[in-house]
């Protein structure tokens, strides 16, 4: 039996390391979006009364908001691992199309709340795209 050589295709091959700036940048929108949601979380754990206001709203049992806090815990320590940081923006994306749902489900204004989790998980995507050079090789950005 013989080992077949593995080859890359061109479209794989390794991006531009990041720069400085760039790097910087995607940090900055990173920490951010980490502080927004980690105080998602936390809200969610505490279950305050706006949030148990929002479960009953939604029809949600009296447990929901503790396996959402968690979860998002889950994805945070996910996305800040450099490792399985594409995974952890992947299961947030997730996450934020629950949330998108949820607000249509509920006729929510548009703008303001049905695409505020658009909004975040733009943040997110963008954050990781500017500090990671792995994530601008499978998502290049191409000029016309």
């Amino acid at each position: 039996m013989t080992a077949t050589p593995i080859t890359t295709p061109a479209s794989t091959a390794p991006a531009r390391p990041v720069s400085p700036r760039a790097r910087v940048a995607g940090l900055v929108v990173t920490a951010l979006v980490v502080a927004f949601l980690l105080f998602d979380a936390a809200i969610h754990l505490a279950n305050i009364a706006p949030v148990r206001d929002s479960m009953v709203e939604y029809g949600f049992p009296d447990y929901a908001p503790y396996v959402m806090g968690i979860v998002m815990l889950v994805c945070l320590a996910l996305y800040l691992t450099p490792v399985t940081s594409i995974l952890g923006a992947v299961l947030l994306t997730g996450y934020l199309g629950g949330a998108v749902a949820c607000n249509i489900l509920t006729e929510q204004p548009l703008l303001s709340t049905i695409l505020s989790p658009v909004y975040v998980g733009i943040l997110v995507w963008g954050g990781l795209y500017l500090r990671d050079a792995g994530v601008r090789s499978i998502m290049p950005l191409r000029r016309a």
